[in-house]
């Protein structure tokens, strides 16, 4: 069951344009938006103990300053197994890089690879494929 999505973005724009379309998808969904990859691993590494406030799903840009997508996935690989087994990572991003794309579909922790924008259809895909309703 997806209840909360944790947006990783640094355009707060963006950030602003995908939640109001997760929220057409399931207005019950809680939407966690971050716009750095560090501020995103505090969050998961303060929370790892409590269940609710963890992310079912995290959308995850590539393209950030200080620590990009890619950097943040080898940290994310250092946190708790049982948290990684419990969360769906998606790279959403404006890249269509065919290198990017590649090695998104290399990484152990990527489920898929969605070009932005976040519309409340391709949400809704997002739902059926990983998310029981």
């Amino acid at each position: 069951m997806l209840n909360c999505i944790m947006l990783v973005d640094d355009n707060p724009d963006d950030n602003f344009f995908h939640e109001r379309e997760i929220k057409k998808s399931n207005s019950e969904i809680v939407v966690i938006k971050k716009n750095t990859a560090m501020a995103a691993l505090v969050y998961l590494k303060e929370n790892k103990d409590v269940a609710f406030k963890l992310p079912d799903l995290i959308l995850l840009d590539i393209n950030m300053p200080g620590m990009n997508g890619w950097e943040f996935l080898k940290e994310y690989n250092l946190l708790a197994k049982e948290l990684q087994s419990k969360v769906v990572i998606i790279m959403l991003t404006t890249s269509e890089n065919s290198d990017d794309i590649r090695n998104a579909k290399s990484e152990n922790y990527v489920s898929d690879f969605i070009t932005k924008p976040m519309t409340k259809d391709v949400m809704n895909k997002i739902t059926k494929k990983y998310f029981k309703t």
